[in-house]
Parts: structure tokens; C-alpha cells; sequence
């Protein structure tokens, strides 16, 4: 099998991971060993390795025409120090002319940056299709070796420097990729130009990138606009829905001039997904103005609209539910026509598979005033629950009202009913339903006596081994703003919890707080309200800020190679932590788990001192991905300063990662090579791969074209008829110039007209062999010809001379049978030449 050698040399490091290039089973050329290995301890120069494969047929060289051909580089960092930046540049050679980028094709390992360029400078974070014409991966803090993964500990969240402005309602917390914890909020009750969108990165404590901070929210589907250019109004007590399926993708409720439905916001992009319209705004005797929810459901979203009527999504189509929306199951409120953009006043939740709604039919802006009531809807038949044919009122008079509608929970944890909390000039006042519909007895939430005038809004709950609670956010009357906590585990208020935690520390107090989400990682709620100040509380003892922090990082080793081969790794090593003083860390009420992607619980290993984590116990083999999750309870919060991000850094032992592009060689017959050759920067210094150069077969419509003339000299003259002599050259001698016999002098004319270059050009010629001793064996480029210069001494006049030429094309397969051109002959002529036809 041949090898393929590198034609530019690596630098120092690197020349010993590759020292020749073959073809291997599976599926084009790579180095001799499988792949880089990390660089060895003690080494101070990083190394680039570039391979590539066969896609379209593996293991087979030369490529064809239109093969697809994927260029991997192996990156061994042995950078020296702390992590630092790094950068791998693959330009693509001949983009657009010997080789088209695949779109899509690029592949970076986690926790790298992919870019894009269409000039081979300038780089994008998008993908620009057959345009492209280098490639790029880059990080911020490329750590030596490369096999592991981090993430930044989540910092304890102090009231923000930057407000969130306007009315923020329930934050919703996004990952990034980088591991960096981002706080969405969207102001409510707000029209539809204003901006409303709000990001927070509370890795940081600023504002999210992408900024400024709001922007509005739009229909159509693109980049978050700026000013004051949305058309989607907000609604009085928004509640969001993530996408199962489609990772920082959340749907909340929408309105529109037109319309009622599902807004869709994209996190991770910054963008607007569109708008899902489930009802046509208007109508009469009642009105669609406005909406509550949303809420989830059997892989449906749903909400309600002011008429009372169920409105539904499936999230995975995106595409209204059959038949809605659906008759009303709770009475209409603030719907009186005309009246467009309205505020629902109510809520929405689930339970026991079925979705409940409260509504408060105040006397101003209602159709029929009434008193709060609770209705049912069940999704299995897409009607009203059982036991449910009429909404079931939830206070005495329609001077009380409700923005929440929330799940009771048996000691068990299991859902058994549904409840709200009106509000009026006194205290609170619960009612509660089982999912049957009969009464069921309000729980001791401590909302009955928390205060005259206090509102309650939608809680978060929070369900941990050993307890489910729901935390209640409450403000007005006496109370500035704090937090309930209710334990349905133990059918009282929380153990160890204030019974009405306030936050004088967040703003002098006057937090009002609006909605609450748990962070699972940190075991933190994270909490805002219409002062627009976000800040932490600690489930546990209700202090803010909530002095916790933690990360959860998901390795997948498999993830950081692209090359279709094997073996790559050998197993997982350690996860530690870094940049944080460990004795700052309450070790013994710290916590670690190691589980499948799917929450399956692998391992809880110890923390120890040194703050590492042994993984070495858990099989790459059995277990291809892993999450570690380390929930750490603060002694102190020093170590998060502006200049130190203290990390969770999870590492496997393994072959150095790769970056990965595909292109796909160009029809032209004029192609017989493709290469690549990649470059980077780290703190190393400047390095450069070896290059791959790979030869391109001809097709069936890429063969060379040759074709042969064979002349006699007209003259006797060896200084004439030589090479480079003037001849003249015909294709019959005159008559008599040889008499009967004498020498005879030719010249053989092989010319190439394309489309590829024919390689292990003879000629045939058997009467006058010296000719083919003249020509012995030779290529012949595209366009080129070649003269041979031969003679012979004729014995017998007249003789016909023919001749012919056999050739290949430039990297035909192995086992291709050369081909032979058209015969040309001329003729040695004596006076019995009438007896002899030229050809």
C-alpha cells in the first residue's frame, strides 16, 4: 500500500506524531498512529495533525471527482501555564475551485467556539454555506491537553448592579454552551412597541451580551430587534414553557392586534422564533382581548383566552391541537368587545394530567361580573374535566380577585388538586379543589393571615427527596415584598424558614416580589419583582442573598473527535475544582452527584479537600456521556471577584480533540489534487500542520486524448531530418528518394488535447523499433505534444511504418488498463510506391 508523505514539515513537537501518511480501513488517509496523542508531559510547543478521510468511499485513494472528503486536524495543546486562548484556522485550499465546503460540515470539540469566513479573514459565528472558505475554532482558556470540559461555578446572585427595568415578571434561566448562567425576564402588561426582553448574566453580575437591554419582541422570526419596533403586547401574569425538545427555546403568551397565541423566543440565539396564533383577537357578545398561561401538557401547550375558551399547541409541529380552540371552561373576563389587549386576570397550572385555570370577572371590563372561579380541562377528551361542568367559584364576590392558580401536593409529593389565593381588602383567601372537583381543605400555607391587601402570585415548587414545597411570592398591604414557603410533605409551613421571609437587604425591602425559579445546580431561587431588581434566596433558611454556588458539566468524550475512527478513549480520569479557596466551602453540606444525561444517578462521589472528584470508577464503555454536578454550600463568596471565575473542570483520558471540515472535490477534470493544511495560535507561539495533498482519479468523461502522427522525412538530410531540423515532413517520402533501399527518417508527433494529463506514454512501433527505444516512456500534459526522432535502414522499398501510443490518465485507479490511441502511419517510398495507401 503506498504511503502518502506530508510535504510540509511539522514544527519540533509535532514531528514526531507524524512521520508518514497511509491509507487506512477506515476510510481515507490518517497518520500511522490513530491519532494525535496529548503532548507529552514537559512539553512546551503545542502540535497540529492533519488527516483526512474518504467520506463518499472509504478507504479508497485516489478520490473521484465530487467525493466528499472530511479534513481533520488533532490538536495536542501543551501550551504551558494557566488556560489560555487559543485559536485553529483551517483555510480551505482552493474553496470554490478544486473543493466546495459542505454546509454544516464543521465540527469543534465542546466548549470551542466554530467561526466562518468567506474571505478567508474575516469571521462569523454563522455558517455561510458554499461561500465559505476557511474555518475556524477558537477558546477562550484552551486548557493543556484538551480532554476535559469546564464549566464556571455559578457565583451567589446578589441584587444585580443593573436593574431589569420596566416590570419583569418569572425569570427564566438559560446555560450557555459556555456554561455561563443567563436570567431572561420579559416585562408584563406592557404594549406592543415597547421593548421587553431582558437578559441578565448572573455568571457575571452584567448585563447578557447582545445588548442593549430591553428589546422588543416580534412576530417575525430573526435577530431581537431594537427601540421601540416589536408588535406582541405582554399579558398581566405571563407564565413560559421550554421547548423539550429544542435546547433554549422558551414559548410565552402572546398577543397581537389580530391574534391570541404562542410567541417563540430564542435564547441561545438572541432571536425571535415566530408567533403560533391559536384565536383571532375580537368577537361579540365576548371578546378575546387578552390571555392566562401558559402551562404544559402531554407535549401541548395551552392557555385561555378572556372568553374562557382553551387555547392549544402542539410544541413539537408547532401547529394548532385539533379542534381548538375549545369551548370555554372557566367564565370570560375582562372581555368586553372593542377591547383588544385587555388583561387577563388569572392563572393557569396542571395536575393529575389535567389543566386548570382561575379567573376573576371584575365589574370593570367584564361582560358578567362574578366572583373568582376555577375550571378544568381535559386534554384526554378535549372538553371539561369530569366533575367540572361548571367553573367552581373561589370567592365570595366579584371584589376579589386572583393572579395565581396553583397545584396541592398529598404528603406524598403527588398532585391532588388545585387552588388560588384571592385577594381583597384583607388577608388572602384560599380555596382549593381535589382533581374530581369536590372541596378540598386549603392548606396551611400561612397566606390567611400574611396581611390585608397582600397579593399572592403563582409559586415555585420545589421537590427534593425528602420534600415537596411550594414557594409563594407575595407583596402589598403591610408587605413590601417576601417569600412563603409551604411544605405539603409535612402539611405546614417550612421548617427552619421564616414564615414570611422579606429581603432587607435587596433594595431596602421593597422587592414585590412577582415569580421565583429554582436552581437545581445551586440550590437557589432566583427571584424578581416589580422593582425590577434580581436577586437570590436561600430555600432553606430564606436569607438573600442565597450564599450557594455550584456547576454541572456533561462530558461526552466521544463529542471531541470527528474523524469516524475508534478508540479514542480510554476512560474517564477526575473532576476538581479550580480558582476557589477551599476553605471557603462548607465541605459537609456540599454535595456531588455523577449521573447519566438522563438523571440517572451513576455515583454520588466525595468532594475531597483538595476539592477533586474521582471518576475513574465509571465506565466510558457502559456510560458514553456523564454529568457531574457539584451543589456547594459557601463558607464565604471571596473567591468570585471580576479577575477570578472559579470552575468545575471534568477531564477523561483520550487522544488530543479535533476540528473537523468537509468539502466536496469539484467536477472539473482539471482537478487531480486537493489538499489542506491547518494553523493556529495558543500560548505556545504559531503552529502549522503538515499538509495532506490527495489525488483525484479521472471519471469516465476525464481521460486524456491522445493522438499520434507519424511523418517521413522528404529530404535525405540527418541535419535536416533531426530534431529540430527543417525537414519538411510529409506523410509519404517522394518517389525515388530512397531508391531501393537506404535510411529512412521519421518523426512521431504525440499530442495530448485533455482533459487530464496522460501519464506512461509509449509508443508502439513495431516495424521501426528504434522508435520506440527513442521514446521510451513519458507524461504529457493537458494541451502539450512531444516529438520522436528515429530512423531506419530499409532493406525493401515501399514500406508502410505505423505507429501508435500507449498511455494512462494522471491517478487512475490501481487495475485500470492503459489505453492505446489511433494508429498513424506514413510510407518510405520507392518507384514501386503506387502499390503501397498512406494513413
Amino acid at each position: 500500500m503506498p504511503a502518502y508523505q506530508s510535504r510540509r514539515p511539522l514544527r519540533t513537537a509535532a514531528a514526531a506524531v507524524l512521520t508518514a501518511l497511509a491509507l487506512t480501513a477506515a476510510g481515507g488517509v490518517t497518520a500511522t498512529s490513530a491519532a494525535p496523542e496529548p503532548a507529552p508531559a514537559g512539553a512546551t510547543a503545542s502540535a497540529l495533525v492533519k488527516t483526512a478521510q474518504n467520506v463518499t468511499d472509504p478507504g479508497r485513494i485516489p478520490l473521484d471527482h465530487g467525493s466528499t472528503v472530511n479534513w481533520t486536524v488533532g490538536y495536542a495543546n501543551a501550551a504551558p501555564g494557566t488556560p489560555a486562548p487559543a485559536v485553529i484556522t483551517d483555510q480551505i485550499d482552493g474553496a470554490g475551485t478544486t473543493q466546495t465546503y459542505v454546509p454544516g460540515s464543521l465540527k469543534v470539540p465542546p466548549g470551542w467556539d466554530p467561526g466562518w469566513s468567506t474571505d478567508g479573514t474575516t469571521f462569523t459565528g454563522s455558517d455561510p454555506g458554499t461561500a465559505t472558505r476557511a474555518v475556524r475554532a477558537s477558546h477562550p482558556a484552551a486548557r493543556p491537553g484538551g480532554t476535559q470540559l469546564a464549566n464556571n461555578l455559578l457565583p451567589p446572585v446578589r441584587p444585580t448592579a443593573q436593574s431589569t427595568g420596566g416590570d419583569g415578571f418569572t425569570p427564566v434561566l438559560h446555560r450557555t454552551d459556555s456554561g455561563d448562567v443567563e436570567a431572561w425576564n420579559m416585562y408584563h402588561h406592557t404594549g406592543p412597541a415597547a421593548p421587553q426582553a431582558v437578559c441578565s448574566n448572573l455568571s457575571t453580575g452584567q448585563p447578557c451580551a447582545g445588548g442593549p437591554w430591553p428589546r422588543p419582541l416580534n412576530t417575525t422570526p430573526g435577530p431581537l430587534g431594537s427601540g421601540n419596533t416589536g408588535n406582541i403586547s405582554s399579558t398581566l401574569t405571563p407564565q413560559y414553557v421550554l421547548d423539550p425538545g429544542r435546547p433554549g427555546v422558551l414559548y410565552y403568551p402572546a398577543v397581537t392586534t389580530s391574534a391570541l397565541g404562542v410567541g417563540c423566543l430564542d435564547l441561545g440565539a438572541r432571536a425571535n422564533c415566530g408567533f403560533f396564533a391559536l384565536r383571532a383577537t375580537g368577537g361579540t357578545p365576548s371578546s378575546a382581548n387578552g390571555m392566562a398561561g401558559l402551562v404544559a401538557e402531554g407535549g401541548n401547550i395551552y392557555g385561555v383566552a378572556s372568553t374562557g375558551q382553551v387555547l392549544c399547541l402542539e410544541i413539537a409541529s408547532r401547529t394548532p391541537c385539533a379542534g381548538q380552540p375549545y369551548a370555554p371552561v372557566v367564565r370570560p373576563n375582562h372581555d368586553l368587545p372593542g377591547a383588544t389587549g385587555s388583561l387577563y386576570l388569572g392563572a393557569m397550572t396542571t395536575a393529575g394530567g389535567k389543566v386548570f385555570a382561575s379567573s376573576a370577572p371584575q365589574n370593570s371590563g367584564s361582560s358578567l361580573a362574578a366572583a373568582p372561579a376555577l375550571g378544568c380541562f381535559d386534554p384526554a377528551t378535549a372538553t371539561v374535566c369530569a366533575g367540572w361542568d361548571t367553573a367552581h367559584p373561589a370567592g365570595p364576590s366579584a371584589a376579589h380577585y386572583t393572579y395565581n392558580a396553583f397545584t396541592s401536593y398529598a404528603a406524598s409529593g403527588a398532585a391532588n388538586g388545585v387552588c388560588t389565593a384571592t385577594s381583597n381588602a384583607g388577608s388572602p383567601l384560599t380555596t382549593c379543589y381535589g382533581i374530581d372537583g369536590t372541596p378540598l381543605a386549603p392548606p396551611a400555607t400561612g397566606l390567611g393571615t400574611v396581611g390585608n391587601g397582600v397579593l399572592v402570585f403563582n409559586p415555585e415548587v420545589v421537590t427534593t427527596a425528602t420534600d415537596t414545597r411550594s414557594y409563594f411570592p407575595v407583596w402589598g398591604g403591610p408587605v413590601p415584598g417576601a417569600t412563603l414557603c409551604y411544605s405539603w410533605t409535612t402539611a405546614q409551613p417550612c421548617t427552619g424558614f421564616p414564615a414570611t421571609a422579606t429581603h432587607p437587604g435587596v433594595g431596602g425591602g421593597a422587592t414585590r416580589d412577582y415569580g421565583y425559579t429554582y436552581d437545581a445546580t445551586t440550590r437557589c431561587l432566583i427571584a424578581l419583582g416589580d422593582a425590577g431588581i434580581l436577586f437570590s434566596v436561600d430555600p432553606g433558611t430564606g436569607a438573600t442573598p442565597c450564599v450557594h454556588s455550584g456547576a454541572a458539566v456533561t462530558l461526552k468524550p466521544s463529542d471531541f473527535y470527528c474523524d469516524g475512527s475508534s478508540g479514542h478513549v480510554q476512560g474517564y480520569t477526575e473532576a476538581r475544582l479550580e480558582a476557589i479557596d477551599l476553605t471557603h466551602v462548607n465541605l459537609a453540606a456540599s454535595t456531588v452527584a455523577v449521573t447519566d444525561p438522563d438523571g440517572t444517578v451513576l455515583a454520588a462521589p466525595a468532594l475531597t479537600p483538595a476539592g477533586t472528584i474521582d471518576l475513574s470508577g465509571i465506565s466510558v464503555a457502559d456510560h458514553p456521556a456523564i454529568t457531574v454536578t457539584v451543589q456547594l454550600v459557601l463558607n464565604s463568596a471571596a473567591d468570585f471577584t471580576a479577575g477570578n471565575h472559579p470552575v468545575l473542570v471534568a477531564s477523561y483520558q483520550g487522544d488530543a480533540p479535533q476540528i473537523c471540515v468537509r468539502t466536496v472535490v469539484a467536477a472539473d477534470c482539471a482537478v487531480t489534487q486537493v489538499s489542506d493544511t491547518a494553523t493556529a495560535t495558543d500560548a505556545s507561539g504559531s503552529l502549522t500542520s503538515n499538509t495532506v495533498d490527495l489525488p483525484v482519479a479521472p471519471g469516465a468523461q476525464c481521460k486524456p486524448e491522445v493522438t499520434v502522427n507519424k511523418e517521413i522525412c522528404t529530404v535525405s538530410s540527418p541535419h535536416a531530418c533531426g530534431p529540430g531540423g527543417a525537414g519538411p515532413w510529409a506523410k509519404k517520402s517522394p518517389v525515388g528518394l530512397l531508391q531501393l533501399l537506404g535510411t529512412a527518417y521519421w518523426r512521431i508527433t504525440v499530442t495530448n488535447t485533455g482533459p487530464v494529463v496522460a501519464t506512461g506514454v509509449t509508443v508502439n512501433d513495431p516495424t521501426t523499433p528504434g522508435c520506440q527505444a527513442a521514446a521510451g516512456t513519458f507524461d504529457l500534459a493537458v494541451g502539450a505534444s512531444r516529438q520522436v526522432h528515429c530512423s531506419s535502414f530499409l532493406l525493401a522499398l515501399p514500406l508502410k511504418n505505423t505507429a501508435s501510443a500507449t498511455f494512462s490518465g494522471l491517478n487512475a485507479p490501481p487495475g485500470t488498463p492503459p489505453t492505446t490511441s489511433a494508429p498513424s502511419s506514413a510510407i518510405a517510398c520507392s518507384l514501386l510506391c503506387i502499390l503501397a495507401k498512406e494513413s
